[in-house]
């Protein structure tokens, strides 16, 4: 009987383990625009003068090749930050299991334009550029197997990051406030690694500021700029998390099951306590 009852509770242990979805979380895939300058030159020269009693013989060979310009391309990457309080924020508030993927591919390097023109310039033919591998392209990406072991992947692509930095008088006094912040959207999606079906998809923020007050209009003190991104990251994984427990409620219920409930008037990370902004008062002596 005893080992009836043992062997019932270990098939449901690993019956609740198997029902856990496992998730990976990618860094924010985002691309910019790179402008580079190049220059090439080539150039071959050759002479000789012979000169003797009767006569004078001079040969000359010369060529010369310059190119010089500038090209952009766009640069595709991903944004080793702000992911960790997502995940943070995943691993308190639900029961998923989180696997870890691997690093965006971004295949062989590319030639650069110095180097294609240069071919062109000795072979009369320019190297052609190699297909790169897409940071957005997920579906190719979790066929390439870079999301080992997870049931879906919560991708996200980085749409705006943009840092304010605010220097403004306060009327009837001679201070000032110094005010540093950052503002960062970012778009995600939850796709299925088995059906690639998108399960949940949602825009999420997060902000950060830090605010001085100067004793003197003009002085500047450098910002805590490590706070302020941390603000944001946790701000971020907050209404990540809000949003994506609300859409898997109503996308999926065996999903739904997965979100844990919450005691009442406690904080959790779809309600969290924001506590205050500090307003430092800084003085300067001079």
């Amino acid at each position: 009987m005893k080992s009836m009852l043992t062997w019932a509770v270990l098939t449901m242990a690993a019956s609740a383990t198997l029902a856990q979805p496992r998730i990976a979380v990618t860094d924010l895939a985002y691309t910019q625009e790179v402008a580079q300058y190049f220059e090439v030159a080539t150039t071959k020269e050759s002479g000789s003068l012979n000169v003797n009693r009767h006569s004078v013989t001079s040969t000359y060979q010369g060529s010369g090749t310059y190119v010089a310009g500038a090209y952009s391309y766009l640069e595709q990457r991903e944004l080793g930050s702000f992911t960790g309080d997502i995940k943070g924020s995943l691993l308190k508030g639900s029961n998923f299991r989180l696997v870890q993927g691997k690093t965006f591919d971004a295949g062989a390097p590319q030639p650069t334009k110095a180097e294609q023109v240069l071919d062109q310039v000795k072979g009369g033919k320019m190297t052609a550029p190699q297909r790169q591998p897409q940071v957005h392209d997920i579906i190719a990406r979790i066929k390439k197997g870079e999301f080992p072991g997870a049931d879906y992947v919560l991708f996200g692509t980085l749409t705006s990051l943009q840092f304010r930095d605010t220097l403004s008088p306060i009327q009837g006094t001679s201070n000032a406030s110094h005010i540093f912040s950052l503002d960062l959207v970012a778009d995600f999606s939850l796709i299925s690694t088995k059906s690639y079906e998108i399960k949940a998809s949602f825009s999420a923020q997060g902000d950060g500021a830090e605010t001085k007050l100067l004793s003197k209009r003009g002085d500047i003190l450098p910002p805590n700029r490590g706070k302020v991104i941390r603000e944001t990251s946790k701000s971020l994984a907050s209404n990540v998390f809000e949003q994506f427990s609300e859409q898997i409620s109503m996308a999926e219920g065996g999903m739904a099951k997965q979100i844990r409930a919450q005691p009442g008037g406690r904080p959790d990370a779809s309600n969290p306590v924001v506590a205050p902004a500090r307003v430092e008062s800084v003085t300067t002596l001079r």
